[in-house]
């Protein structure tokens, strides 16, 4: 268990219980990284993803022109910055990328297409070229056929695997959950994938995708929970995000923090990210990760100890959230105790402040994210206003280094989301303007 009092832990279970906004920090974070573990796995997950750059512009029309089709923009976001006095803050806009449109799209990428490898090199497939991997030859697709993958999802992780393993010729199926939204599954299925419908949450959909795997040896299984090659896709975006900033001339020293704010669902993504960018900034980054109230799997398993599993269920809390890329249950087996001493804090936000959020970026910035990915943005404000944000701040000696930190919100969601959907959204959203700033003004008053 985490070096939490039994009072402080008792009080956070209590709230997560009640469905409050609950800021965690994580007295157990550790000063140093070894990141030398998973470093070749990353390092050829970065290598791969740039390798389908020729696969990937083939197939997908909306890649075009793009020089690096799996990455993601670096956005200023100025007039939230100047709204919420932060002097720095930027967008990784995960939510733009082409294909997948969502964080979720290098890990998905990655695990299909190291798959394609295996199974092209095992039937006597050679690479095209120095540019072109193996699963590009002529006589690819003909084998592919033979095969299938499978993947549980809510949605993201099914758009990302289901999009690119059906362009490269398995047969795919994507087994979802009941809070996949309809038009998920629509465009899954318009891209000829079959989409198994469950009425139960993101682990029934898991565990009917690997009961379906197993009966298939040539079928391959994405395992959400567990995968390395998920994990290394999305450590893979570390080194994108340091280009990026190098690019941008923002130094990330003892003197220029960086704070890094990813949603998390199962787990996978903000995992992997926060491992890579812990393996390059080291104490400099400060990653935290954002749950919505009604699903804060990974918070909850910190707490209770990574050597149990427990749900949210196990609380009382019900797991329905318009975060549907979020409503996860219970947390990775395999990120929770690797992670456990490295994220520094876990936040949670219900469906009004995400969805005031959601409405907040778009009339500022003109972006449209999806509330999974809104809930990123609210990071800052955590940090900077919250009472547990300020101890954070104080107890790692970041007083004086705050005027010139880099704040960074990795969305996820957005793109994809057809037009219709956003006009109901935004007419949602609505009833919640205004819950982002009381919930501001209540830490103000509790200063």
């Amino acid at each position: 268990m985490l070096d939490d009092n039994g009072q402080e832990k008792d009080r956070l279970l209590a709230e997560l219980a009640a469905g409050v906004p609950v800021f965690w920090i994580n007295h157990a974070l550790a000063q140093s990284h070894n990141g030398d573990a998973y470093r070749q796995d990353i390092a050829d997950a970065r290598q791969r993803l740039r390798d389908a750059r020729y696969h990937l512009q083939g197939s997908f029309p909306a890649t075009h022109g793009l020089a690096d089709v799996v990455e993601s923009r670096l956005l200023a976001a100025e007039d939230l910055a100047k709204r919420w006095k932060i002097p720095r803050w930027l967008v990784k806009a995960d939510h733009s990328l082409p294909i997948a449109g969502s964080i979720k799209a290098r890990g998905g990428f990655n695990e299909v297409l190291a798959f394609a490898e295996r199974v092209a090199a095992s039937n006597g497939l050679a690479r095209m070229s120095p540019e072109r991997p193996n699963y590009t030859h002529p006589d690819a697709r003909s084998v592919f056929s033979h095969y299938s993958v499978v993947v549980g999802s809510t949605g993201n992780l099914g758009l990302s695997v289901g999009m690119i393993a059906s362009s490269l010729g398995f047969r795919t199926m994507v087994h979802m959950s009941r809070d996949a939204k309809t038009w998920k599954k629509n465009l899954l299925r318009a891209n000829g994938v079959e989409v198994l419908e469950h009425t139960g949450d993101y682990s029934i959909a898991v565990q009917q995708g690997r009961q379906a795997a197993e009966a298939d040896p040539k079928c391959h299984f994405v395992d959400d929970e567990q995968s390395m090659d998920l994990f290394a896709g999305y450590g893979a975006a570390a080194q994108e995000l340091a280009s990026q900033l190098e690019e941008q001339r923002i130094v990330v020293d003892n003197d220029h923090p960086l704070f890094v704010y990813v949603p998390c669902g199962v787990g996978g993504a903000p995992g992997g990210i926060t491992y890579g960018l812990k393996s390059l900034f080291g104490k400099n980054v400060h990653c935290f990760w954002a749950e919505p109230s009604a699903s804060p799997c990974m918070l909850l398993q910190l707490l209770i100890g990574v050597h149990r599993s427990v749900s949210v269920y196990d609380i009382g809390l019900d797991n329905v959230t318009e975060a549907d890329g979020l409503a996860v249950g219970s947390a990775s087996p395999f990120v929770a105790p690797l992670m456990a001493d490295q994220v520094s804090g876990i936040y949670t936000a219900n469906d009004g402040h995400m969805l005031d959020m959601m409405l907040s970026v778009r009339d500022a910035q003109g972006l449209q994210v999806e509330p999974s990915a809104a809930i990123a943005l609210l990071g800052p404000l955590f940090l900077t206003a919250s009472e547990e944000g300020r101890s954070y701040v104080q107890a790692h000696g970041l007083g004086r280094t705050l005027p010139d930190a880099t704040h960074i919100s990795w969305t996820t969601g957005g793109s994809l989301v057809p037009p219709a959907e956003w006009q109901l959204l935004y007419e949602r959203a609505e009833a919640f303007r205004g819950k982002v700033s009381a919930l501001a003004d209540a830490w103000s008053n509790e200063a």
